[in-house]
């Protein structure tokens, strides 16, 4: 069987998000263990500097999909409402993007809730428009990014 022909599956889809995640925490000389069980929290994250620890829930994509099957490219993600984690991490791992909420910031950002769950999706084409004006777009969420949130998160 050759690469082309293996198909990556949902729990190493996860495993690759949250091995990102580490890769850029640790770049920023900030240590994080992975949790051995499904506890809601992926990683714990500490940073010697601040001398904080953080939980993180870590909800990866592989690439966009198509909304509603049909629709424009979107990433999203589902996230409990009872979720125990300080912070929630979206990746995407075909641009290598990381974007960080806290934790009460979800219901503020999330577009649905159903079902106990909150649906956070963000377009990736900047010309699509939008029913309800809700953001939407990749760009709306830049200061969530990884890279622009870090200093906040860790204090360093």
């Amino acid at each position: 069987m050759n690469q082309t022909e293996l198909k990556i599956k949902t729990a190493q889809i996860g495993q690759c998000g949250v091995l990102l995640l580490q890769f850029e925490l640790l770049r920023n000389c900030i240590v994080s263990a992975p949790m051995t069980t499904d506890s809601g929290v992926d990683l714990v994250a500490y940073s010697p500097k601040s001398g904080k620890a953080i939980t993180i829930q870590v909800k990866t994509n592989k690439e966009a999909k198509r909304g509603g099957g049909k629709g424009r490219n979107a990433l999203d993600w589902w996230i409990s409402t009872k979720n125990t984690a300080q912070y929630i991490a979206f990746v995407d791992l075909k641009s290598k993007s990381i974007w960080m909420f806290k934790k009460d910031e979800i219901p503020h950002v999330a577009q649905q809730k159903s079902g106990g769950k909150h649906h956070f999706y963000m377009y990736i084409d900047d010309d699509v428009k939008t029913r309800t004006g809700n953001a939407a777009h990749c760009y709306e969420f830049k200061k969530f990014l990884l890279e622009n949130k870090i200093h906040e998160v860790f204090e360093i």
